[in-house]
């Protein structure tokens, strides 16, 4: 018996030739069917010449006499009548369709991964669910646009299908990250087929072996996701920011010249005037980095270049960065002292500036200790004195400038974030506030013209185009593209304006309000000092009142509460010297040197309903 002619799509085995008047036909004539995923030949399919039209239509009438005995008028009335009938029923008819839609597409995507690691749960790849009518739906290229393709997987290897449909407010990731596959596929097959490398070759069983390890190594993390995790400075990044970080790196540009990434090249400038205006410059120049730390270094390279041979001052709770970097430079690095909240000193600051060799002074705004506010707006009159540059690290901070002036108690003194708009330089990372994956930092110049200590020359790069390329106004050479295309797609959702991303910080603040207002309140906790942002620092009450009772028992809470299995919670510490702790609570007694103090970062709006609880399991922990 001859063996009938197969493709394999989805996992399902198709016939490749007609099907008319329950026979397989063959036609004279194939065409080579190509898989919009991955490229590859699914089959040799039999074309429909007119001679198979004709067989069609003719099994058509023999099946069906009533149809074929009307006239071709009465026929086309009756079908203009069903045509109404659908426009009418679109909006449902639409939902329906995209119910079974998308099979291919998903069993593409499988062949990548078959769960994807992000927000609060493990999301399995299986089929979308269809959109809500009332929402927006993934693009119309996120499913095949073929009916049998896409229903026969479902029905005999897939999953269940859930075909109600769930009203939401969240985006539905699994079907955007299907839709962001489905995109690159329909962009690539305008450039015509070619067929894969089999060094490239990866098979199924070979990749799920590998990829259950992948997943188990990764469940070796915290929970960053979740409000019970309030240690560091770490949580996932939007699903918009994922979404348009997937697209693009499946394109993979590099944002170094034009020609390596047009459209993300684009989308970079567009985020950075944003930035911008978000911080009150009127002209600017500047880039996305791949942190903060390279961000500032960047600033403190155009610093040396417009003060050579003279130094850097920054605060004592500055970021080490600083005092790393100055070292990579080979400038001198000095450390201002700073006052009981954790601010430079201004005093101390202006006696190390009338010995003249300080030409540029770092201000923080928020500091990754304790959340501390450097007074911008009070050190820009030094800088007309002793003719000093200013750049104000703000990677942690910056965006809550959009709360600067706000009503209510998570509204910021509006002074110090208003004096940042004449600061020389400004680093932020969109990777901390700005809702962004790792790495993604910015720097900012308000005198585009130190672009010309950048200038340098790439013969086999910069060809494309006249215009300014990134690479030319950045240390960092290769840099993701895909970086720029996630935070442009996240702040067409979530603007850095205090109704968009300010929304966000919001919650922090008042979820950060609200603890410290409940550890004032506790008997077994005190308030280190109040919240300047979304940090809150703490420590247990101790019988003897000492240092070293305080330092023991923080690092006893924060071991229990991380290896509690039922109810854990994730905290941080942060060691305070003996001076400053002792002159912000004279109650304790000095007997070391400094004590640990319990620190929590509120970054995650979430903590707003969940900081109750965290306050009730710090109690029940200070107290064992």
């Amino acid at each position: 018996m001859t063996r009938e002619p197969q493709a394999v799509i989805a996992r399902v085995s198709v016939a490749t030739r007609h099907w008319i008047h329950g026979d397989r036909v063959t036609s004279n004539e194939t065409f080579t069917d190509i898989s919009p995923i991955d490229g590859r030949v699914l089959g040799e399919i039999s074309r429909g010449t007119a001679m198979e039209a004709a067989a069609a239509v003719a099994a058509a009438k023999a099946a069906v006499p009533g149809w074929a005995a009307p006239s071709h008028t009465e026929r086309a009335r009756i079908l203009h009548a069903i045509a109404d009938g659908v426009e009418k029923r679109i909006e449902n008819l639409a939902i329906v369709e995209t119910t079974g839609n998308g099979a291919l597409l998903i069993e593409g995507l499988g062949r990548l991964t078959n769960r994807i690691v992000t927000g609060p749960t493990l999301i399995r790849i299986e089929e979308p669910r269809p959109p809500s009518p009332k929402k927006s739906c993934p693009p119309r290229s996120a499913g095949t646009g073929n009916s049998a393709a896409s229903a026969g997987p479902g029905a005999k290897t897939g999953p269940r299908r859930d075909t109600s449909i769930k009203e939401s407010d969240e985006m539905d990731l699994t079907s955007w990250l299907a839709a962001a596959v489905a995109s690159n596929a329909d962009w690539a097959k305008t450039f015509g087929p070619y067929d894969p490398h089999p060094a490239l070759a990866v098979d199924d069983s070979r990749f799920a072996a590998a990829f259950e390890v992948f997943t188990e190594r990764l469940k070796d993390n915290y929970p960053f996701f979740h409000p019970r995790y309030a240690g560091q400075m770490l949580k996932p990044p939007h699903p918009a920011a994922v979404v348009g970080y997937l697209t693009a790196m499946l394109i993979n540009p590099n944002n170094h010249a034009l020609d390596g990434g047009p459209a993300t090249a684009a989308m970079e400038r567009e985020v950075m005037q944003q930035l911008a205006a978000m911080f009150g410059y009127d002209t600017h120049l500047g880039h996305l980095t791949t942190s903060g730390t390279v961000a500032n270094l960047e600033a403190l390279f155009v610093a040396r270049e417009l003060h050579p041979g003279k130094g850097t001052a920054y605060s004592a709770e500055a970021h080490y960065t600083h005092g790393r970097m100055c070292g990579v430079l080979g400038m001198q690095g000095f450390p201002v002292p700073t006052d009981d909240l954790g601010r430079m000193d201004l005093d101390a600051l202006e006696d190390l500036l009338r010995e003249g060799h300080v030409g540029t002074v770092v201000l923080t705004a928020g500091t990754t200790g304790l959340g501390a506010i450097d007074p911008v707006h009070k050190v820009l009159a030094l800088r007309d004195r002793y003719g000093i540059r200013i750049h104000v690290d703000a990677a942690y901070g910056g965006f809550f400038t959009l709360l600067a002036g706000a009503e209510g108690p998570e509204g910021l003194p509006a002074e110090p974030w208003q004096a940042v708009a004449q600061a020389d330089s400004i680093v932020v990372d969109p990777h901390k506030h700005g809702l962004q994956p790792y790495g993604c930092g910015a720097v900012l110049f308000r005198d585009p013209s130190v672009g010309r200590f950048y200038l340098h020359d790439s013969p086999y790069t910069y060809f494309t185009s006249e215009e300014l390329h990134l690479g030319e106004i950045s240390l960092e050479c290769s840099r993701a593209g895909a970086a720029a295309a996630a935070l442009w797609l996240t702040f067409q959702l979530l603007p850095p304006t205090r109704e968009g991303l300010g929304q966000v910080l919001t919650a922090n603040r008042r979820a950060a309000l609200r603890w410290a207002e409940l550890i004032e309140g506790s008997e077994h906790l005190e308030l280190y000092q109040p919240p300047q942002l979304d940090i809150v620092s703490y420590f247990p009450r101790t019988a003897d009142h000492s240092l070293s009772a305080i330092d023991e028992a923080s690092h006893r809470i924060l071991q229990q509460g991380m290896t509690d299995s039922r109810d854990p919670v994730f905290l941080s510490t942060l060691r305070v010297g003996a001076e400053r702790f002792t002159a912000r609570h004279p109650k304790i007694t000095s007997d070391a040197d400094g004590a640990r103090i319990l620190r929590s970062v509120l970054m995650k709006p979430e903590s707003e309903t969940y900081v109750e609880h965290l306050h009730q399991r710090l109690e029940r922990l200070a107290r064992s």
